[in-house]
C-alpha cells in the first residue's frame, strides 16, 4: 500500500497490525546458509496475501481486534456510543428552558460547553438561542457570528434597550440555532449597568419580549436558551441568573474547581432568595477529564457524592478537537463529529434534553 492509499484509510493502525504479523513469519525464516532469494520471495508473497487479506476484510477489521487491547475496548466502546446517538431525535420541552452556563473560575470549560450542548441540541432539531455576555466573545467566535466593535450585540440589549430580535444572527453551520453576540463594549457594561433602573432584570425582560414577538410572527418557540457567562459574579452574571430558571455548572477536574464552587452556590443562594426564587442548580457536567489520573475520578467521585441528582452521567475528556474547533470559528459538532470530545457533548445533550 502506498502512504497516498495508506492517508485515505480511516483504520489504518489496525492495518498496519495485520500486515506487520503477516510480515512476522517470514522474515523469521530466512535461510541465511545462501537460499536468500527464496526467502524473499516468500516473504513477499505472504507480504501480498495479507495485503489482499486486510483490504478485502477492512469492513470486519474490528471484530477481528482483540479487545483485551486497551485502544480495541476504547474504539468498540466508542463505537457503541455513536450507534446509540446515531439520528436520535430528542424531545421538545413543556416550555423554553432558559440555562445560565456559569462558574467563576476561568478556564472550566463553560464556552465550549455552551455552543456544543446548544449545537447538539439544535442538530436534533430543537429551536436554540445562545446568548453570549462575556466580553470576550468566545461563544460568538465559535458559532462564527461576528461581533466587532460595529456589530449590534447583547450590550446594546442591556444598556440601549435595542430589542433582541435586532442583535441575533443565524449559526452559518447549524439549522436552528442562533446567537445574541457579545462585543468587546461589554468590558464596561457592569459599571454603566449600576446606575439603571431594574438593572438585574433587563436581560430577563428582553427575553420575555423576545419570546412574545416570536409568537406574535408565527415563529416556533425557542426550546432551549443557553446565557454564557464571564468567569466573574458582577451584574452581567446576576442578570444571566435572573433571566435564567436553570444553572448549568461545568467543572474541571482538578482540586481548584472545587474551592471556586462552593462560593458559586453561596451566590446562587443569594439570588434565590432576594431576585430569582425559581433559580435552581439542575445540572453539573464534568469538564476535562483525564482518565489516567487519580485526581480526577477523585474529584469527579466527590462531585459525584454531593450532587448525584445534578451530575450528568456523560463525562467531557480532554479532547485535542474541541480545542481546535474554535480556530476554525466551528463547534466540535462540525469540526470532527466523529471525536470522543463529540460523542460526549451529543449525550450530554441526551441526557439535559430526557431530564
Amino acid at each position: 500500500m502506498s502512504s497516498s492509499e495508506a492517508s485515505t484509510q480511516r483504520i489504518p493502525p489496525f492495518m498496519s497490525l495485520g500486515s506487520a504479523r503477516a510480515f512476522a513469519a517470514p522474515s523469521a525464516a530466512f535461510d541465511f546458509g545462501g537460499n536468500h532469494t527464496s526467502s524473499v520471495a516468500k516473504a513477499s508473497g505472504m507480504a501480498g496475501v495479507s495485503r489482499e487479506t486486510s483490504l478485502t476484510h477492512t469492513g470486519n477489521v474490528l471484530d477481528s481486534i482483540d479487545d483485551s487491547s486497551p485502544i480495541a475496548r476504547e474504539l468498540a466502546h466508542e463505537n457503541k456510543r455513536r450507534e446509540r446517538l446515531l439520528g436520535r431525535k430528542l424531545p421538545k420541552p413543556e416550555k423554553t428552558r432558559i440555562f445560565t452556563v456559569s462558574n467563576q473560575k476561568g478556564g472550566v470549560g463553560k464556552t465550549t460547553t455552551t455552543v456544543n450542548i446548544a449545537a447538539a441540541l439544535a442538530a436534533a432539531g430543537l429551536n436554540v438561542l445562545v446568548i453570549d455576555i462575556d466580553p470576550q466573545g468566545n461563544a460568538s467566535t465559535a458559532l462564527g457570528i461576528e461581533h466587532h466593535a460595529d456589530v449590534d450585540s447583547i450590550y446594546d440589549v442591556l444598556i440601549n434597550d435595542v430589542p433582541l430580535k435586532d442583535v441575533v444572527a443565524p449559526c452559518p453551520d447549524i439549522d436552528n440555532l442562533i446567537c445574541a453576540p457579545a462585543t468587546i463594549h461589554l468590558a464596561g457594561a457592569e459599571i454603566e449597568l449600576v446606575s439603571l433602573v431594574a438593572r438585574e432584570q433587563r436581560l430577563r425582560r428582553a427575553i420575555d419580549v423576545y419570546s412574545k414577538e416570536r409568537a406574535k410572527n408565527g415563529e416556533e418557540r425557542l426550546d432551549y436558551i443557553f446565557i454564557d457567562c464571564p468567569p466573574s459574579l458582577g451584574l452581567l452574571t446576576v442578570n444571566a441568573f435572573c433571566a435564567a430558571g436553570e444553572v448549568l455548572i461545568p467543572i474541571q477536574c482538578e482540586y481548584y474547581a472545587l474551592e471556586g464552587l462552593s462560593q458559586l452556590l453561596k451566590n446562587i443562594e443569594m439570588i434565590q432568595k432576594h431576585l430569582n426564587a425559581d433559580l435552581v442548580v439542575s445540572t453539573i457536567l464534568l469538564t476535562m477529564y483525564d482518565g489516567r489520573t487519580n485526581l480526577a475520578a477523585q474529584v469527579a467521585a466527590e462531585v459525584r457524592e454531593h450532587f448525584p441528582q445534578q451530575v450528568l452521567g456523560a463525562v467531557v475528556p480532554r479532547s485535542v478537537r474541541i480545542s481546535e474547533a474554535p480556530s476554525y470559528q466551528q463547534t466540535v459538532m462540525t469540526y470532527d463529529p466523529s471525536s470522543s470530545g463529540a460523542l460526549s457533548y451529543l449525550e450530554a445533550a441526551a441526557e439535559i434534553a430526557e431530564r
